[in-house]
Protein backbone atom coordinates (compact mmCIF):
# COMPACT_ATOMS: atom_id res chain seq x y z
CA UNK A 1 0.00 0.00 0.00
CA UNK A 2 1.09 3.58 -0.92
CA UNK A 3 2.71 5.57 1.61
CA UNK A 4 -0.62 8.07 2.95
CA UNK A 5 2.02 11.11 2.58
CA UNK A 6 2.19 12.87 -0.92
CA UNK A 7 5.40 12.14 -2.36
CA UNK A 8 6.17 15.85 -3.15
CA UNK A 9 9.85 17.06 -3.17
CA UNK A 10 8.32 20.78 -2.08
CA UNK A 11 6.43 19.14 0.76
CA UNK A 12 8.81 17.27 3.63
CA UNK A 13 7.74 13.48 5.03
CA UNK A 14 8.42 15.20 8.58
CA UNK A 15 8.41 18.68 10.58
CA UNK A 16 11.74 17.48 11.88
CA UNK A 17 13.47 17.02 8.16
CA UNK A 18 13.46 20.84 8.26
CA UNK A 19 15.71 23.95 9.03
CA UNK A 20 14.01 27.32 9.44
CA UNK A 21 15.25 30.39 10.44
CA UNK A 22 14.84 31.24 14.60
CA UNK A 23 13.67 34.89 15.78
CA UNK A 24 16.81 36.23 15.89
CA UNK A 25 17.87 34.79 12.22
CA UNK A 26 19.92 31.25 13.00
CA UNK A 27 19.18 28.59 11.37
CA UNK A 28 17.05 26.04 13.47
CA UNK A 29 17.31 22.50 12.69
CA UNK A 30 14.01 21.38 13.51
CA UNK A 31 15.62 17.84 14.03
CA UNK A 32 16.87 17.82 17.04
CA UNK A 33 13.34 17.82 18.30
CA UNK A 34 13.08 14.55 16.62
CA UNK A 35 11.83 12.14 19.11
CA UNK A 36 10.08 15.12 20.83
CA UNK A 37 6.62 16.05 20.96
CA UNK A 38 5.80 19.01 19.73
CA UNK A 39 3.12 22.00 19.67
CA UNK A 40 3.52 24.25 16.45
CA UNK A 41 1.83 27.54 16.97
CA UNK A 42 1.15 30.64 14.88
CA UNK A 43 1.44 32.93 16.80
CA UNK A 44 0.94 37.17 16.91
CA UNK A 45 1.35 39.78 19.36
CA UNK A 46 -1.98 41.84 18.92
CA UNK A 47 -4.44 39.34 18.56
CA UNK A 48 -7.28 39.22 20.65
CA UNK A 49 -6.23 35.69 21.74
CA UNK A 50 -2.51 36.52 22.30
CA UNK A 51 -2.83 36.07 26.25
CA UNK A 52 -2.78 32.32 25.25
CA UNK A 53 1.01 32.75 25.10
CA UNK A 54 1.20 32.51 29.23
CA UNK A 55 -0.84 29.30 28.72
CA UNK A 56 1.33 28.26 25.88
CA UNK A 57 4.40 29.07 28.59
CA UNK A 58 3.05 27.03 31.11
CA UNK A 59 2.70 24.34 29.10
CA UNK A 60 6.06 24.78 27.57
CA UNK A 61 7.37 24.55 31.44
CA UNK A 62 5.13 21.78 32.40
CA UNK A 63 5.87 19.57 29.79
CA UNK A 64 9.41 20.40 28.65
CA UNK A 65 10.84 17.72 31.18
CA UNK A 66 9.21 14.72 29.25
CA UNK A 67 10.20 15.48 25.93
CA UNK A 68 7.45 18.15 24.49
CA UNK A 69 8.61 22.09 23.20
CA UNK A 70 6.40 24.50 22.00
CA UNK A 71 7.22 26.35 18.89
CA UNK A 72 6.10 29.93 18.18
CA UNK A 73 5.69 30.65 14.40
CA UNK A 74 4.54 34.51 13.87
CA UNK A 75 2.55 35.39 11.12
CA UNK A 76 1.16 38.74 10.01
CA UNK A 77 -1.03 37.28 7.84
CA UNK A 78 -4.37 37.76 9.77
CA UNK A 79 -5.64 40.23 10.47
CA UNK A 80 -2.24 42.11 10.28
CA UNK A 81 -2.06 41.47 14.02
CA UNK A 82 2.42 40.57 13.91
CA UNK A 83 3.44 43.74 12.49
CA UNK A 84 6.96 44.45 14.93
CA UNK A 85 10.17 43.18 13.81
CA UNK A 86 12.21 39.94 15.58
CA UNK A 87 13.54 42.08 17.84
CA UNK A 88 9.78 43.58 18.67
CA UNK A 89 8.12 40.13 18.84
CA UNK A 90 11.13 38.88 21.09
CA UNK A 91 10.72 41.16 23.80
CA UNK A 92 6.89 41.91 23.84
CA UNK A 93 6.45 38.33 24.41
CA UNK A 94 9.31 37.86 27.21
CA UNK A 95 8.15 40.87 28.97
CA UNK A 96 4.37 40.12 29.15
CA UNK A 97 4.60 36.56 29.30
CA UNK A 98 7.58 35.13 30.31
CA UNK A 99 8.18 33.36 26.51
CA UNK A 100 11.55 30.88 26.45
CA UNK A 101 10.13 28.28 24.21
CA UNK A 102 11.57 28.38 20.69
CA UNK A 103 10.21 31.83 18.39
CA UNK A 104 11.23 31.69 14.67
CA UNK A 105 11.08 34.42 12.09
CA UNK A 106 7.76 35.10 10.81
CA UNK A 107 6.49 33.20 8.11
CA UNK A 108 3.27 32.77 5.62
CA UNK A 109 1.10 30.16 6.95
CA UNK A 110 -1.80 30.19 4.22
CA UNK A 111 -1.43 27.99 1.31
CA UNK A 112 0.08 29.71 -1.79
CA UNK A 113 3.43 30.00 -3.65
CA UNK A 114 4.77 31.75 -0.23
CA UNK A 115 3.87 29.44 2.15
CA UNK A 116 5.95 28.56 4.54
CA UNK A 117 7.66 24.82 4.02
CA UNK A 118 6.88 24.26 8.24
CA UNK A 119 3.07 25.18 7.07
CA UNK A 120 2.67 23.45 3.94
CA UNK A 121 3.52 20.05 5.68
CA UNK A 122 1.55 21.45 8.62
CA UNK A 123 -1.39 21.40 6.18
CA UNK A 124 -0.88 17.88 5.30
CA UNK A 125 -2.59 16.90 8.26
CA UNK A 126 -5.88 18.05 7.10
CA UNK A 127 -6.08 21.52 8.36
CA UNK A 128 -4.82 25.05 7.33
CA UNK A 129 -4.43 27.56 9.99
CA UNK A 130 -7.84 29.94 9.44
CA UNK A 131 -6.24 32.66 12.25
CA UNK A 132 -3.54 33.47 14.80
CA UNK A 133 -3.27 30.35 17.36
CA UNK A 134 -4.04 27.53 15.73
CA UNK A 135 -2.46 24.42 16.91
CA UNK A 136 -0.57 21.25 15.46
CA UNK A 137 0.45 18.52 17.98
CA UNK A 138 3.46 17.00 15.87
CA UNK A 139 4.22 13.41 17.60
CA UNK A 140 7.69 12.01 18.17
CA UNK A 141 7.94 10.90 14.54
CA UNK A 142 6.95 14.36 13.59
CA UNK A 143 4.27 13.61 12.19
CA UNK A 144 1.05 15.65 12.66
CA UNK A 145 -1.07 14.14 15.47
CA UNK A 146 -3.64 16.68 15.85
CA UNK A 147 -5.27 20.74 14.97
CA UNK A 148 -6.87 22.35 17.14
CA UNK A 149 -8.41 26.30 16.05
CA UNK A 150 -7.50 29.31 17.62
CA UNK A 151 -10.17 29.09 20.50
CA UNK A 152 -9.08 25.95 22.23
CA UNK A 153 -6.55 27.51 24.84
CA UNK A 154 -3.97 25.84 25.92
CA UNK A 155 -5.14 24.22 28.67
CA UNK A 156 -7.89 22.79 26.97
CA UNK A 157 -8.50 19.10 28.16
CA UNK A 158 -8.72 18.20 24.60
CA UNK A 159 -5.57 19.43 23.54
CA UNK A 160 -3.54 18.20 26.74
CA UNK A 161 -5.33 14.73 26.23
CA UNK A 162 -3.36 14.92 22.56
CA UNK A 163 -0.33 15.81 24.10
CA UNK A 164 -0.45 13.19 26.84
CA UNK A 165 -1.13 10.80 24.07
CA UNK A 166 1.51 11.92 21.59
CA UNK A 167 4.03 11.78 24.59
CA UNK A 168 2.61 7.82 25.71
CA UNK A 169 3.19 6.31 22.39
CA UNK A 170 6.29 5.10 21.22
Amino acid sequence: MPDRRQMDDTVPMSLYDLTVPALDGNPFDLGQLRGKVTLAVNVASECGFTPQYAGLQQLHDRLSARGFSVLGFPSNEFGGQEPGSAEQIHSFCERNFGVNFPLFAKLETKPGPGQSPVYAFLEKGGKAPNWNFCKYVVGKDGEVRGFFPSNVAPDDPKLTAAIEDALASS
